[in-house]
């Protein structure tokens, strides 16, 4: 399959998911209420969060520096943050887009191989996968029924996949003799060029594995971890003041909690720019299922949560494209001159 109709196969999938999942969060719903809803919300309560939703990519950031300690002793944490937004800003275009640009800002600005800092974004994405696998065991034991409902579709076999990515990942991480005697046994034989070229990008490559297997560093990371993912509840639960719901429908910091993991699942099963469409789809499910909130003030309420959230997003990443001076998505074959 050419590149050219993969891309258009990718871009048609995910305007179907945006489509699909937007005609579900407003099927049962009355436009002029929801417009209503969203016009009378609080709008002092819909500005507190910006402040922790920034500073949610700011300790991002300190993570990531963590992360590459061991490649880059003194790596920059405004830099980092840069690429942060930058990735979060094209995340919002193109789905996953953003996790190339961000260690293709971080190589140039800091001057390190991007193989081996695209490898920092693997282990990020693998203590994201543990951190939502723990909060959400945590979140099934005492919410068991109320996720079930709200994840009508959860298909364990959706979740296999990721897992038996994750492995392999962590087993590379581990125990990079594996892939070295695979290398070596089936390349090898065939094509000694493409042997040593692998070989050398699997020596960057394994440099950004290198935190996981330092035990120093795993407090500093949990501690890190725990402090994003808590950055990323308190916005939705700010939220709930904007529209009264502490007051009509009494709801706490434990909601919020389960908003965010019941997100977190769906957008990571069926992923779009910016969640747009399922972010809503799934919150405004979650609510009307759990809660019994109206349809119209349940979307509002995810229309304006993830409207704050994507705007934090795009606006501080556009003025840091300018300031990286980035006029293109680099090219595969370019990053892997780096």
């Amino acid at each position: 399959m050419n590149e050219k109709l993969k891309t258009t196969i990718k871009y048609s999938f995910t305007i179907i998911l945006i489509i699909a999942s937007a005609y579900l969060a407003l099927k049962d719903v009355e436009l002029i209420k929801l417009y209503e809803t969203i016009v009378s919300a609080n709008y002092l309560w819909v500005l507190l969060p910006v402040p922790v939703i920034l500073l949610s990519h700011w300790v991002r950031a300190l993570r990531w520096k963590t992360m590459l300690s061991p490649i880059i002793k003194s790596a920059s944490t405004w830099n980092l943050f840069s690429a942060v937004m930058i990735g979060y800003a094209a995340n919002n275009v193109i789905p996953r887009g953003g996790e190339l640009l961000r260690p293709y800002v971080v190589s140039k600005r800091e001057k390190i191989s991007f193989s081996s800092t695209f490898a920092t974004i693997v282990v990020e994405r693998i203590i994201d996968v543990i951190a939502l696998i723990l909060i959400f065991a945590a979140v099934f034991f005492f919410f068991r029924e109320q996720i079930v409902n709200s994840l009508p579709e959860l298909d364990a076999n959706k979740i296999v996949l990721p897992t038996i990515v994750f492995a392999l990942a962590l087993l590379v991480s581990l125990y990079p003799p594996i892939v070295r005697f695979l290398l070596k046994t089936f390349i090898k034989p065939f094509s000694k060029k493409y042997f040593e070229e692998l070989n050398k990008i699997f020596d960057k490559f394994t440099k950004g594995f290198e935190v996981i297997r330092s035990p120093k560093q795993y407090l500093r990371l949990t501690y890190e971890s725990i402090l994003i993912w808590l950055f990323y509840t308190i916005p939705l639960y700010i939220m709930f003041f904007a529209f009264d719901f502490k007051i009509d429908y009494a709801l706490g910091f434990d909601d919020a909690i389960l908003l965010i993991v019941v997100s977190g699942i769906g957008t990571a099963i069926a992923p779009t720019p910016g969640a747009v469409g399922v972010f809503h789809f799934l919150i405004t499910n979650t609510m009307v299922r759990l809660y019994g909130i109206a349809p119209e003030i349940a979307l509002a309420y995810a229309t304006v949560t993830h409207g704050i959230n994507y705007l934090i997003q795009v606006i501080p990443g556009a003025l840091f494209f300018l300031r990286e001076n980035i006029k293109k998505i680099p090219k595969k074959e370019d990053l892997n001159s780096m």
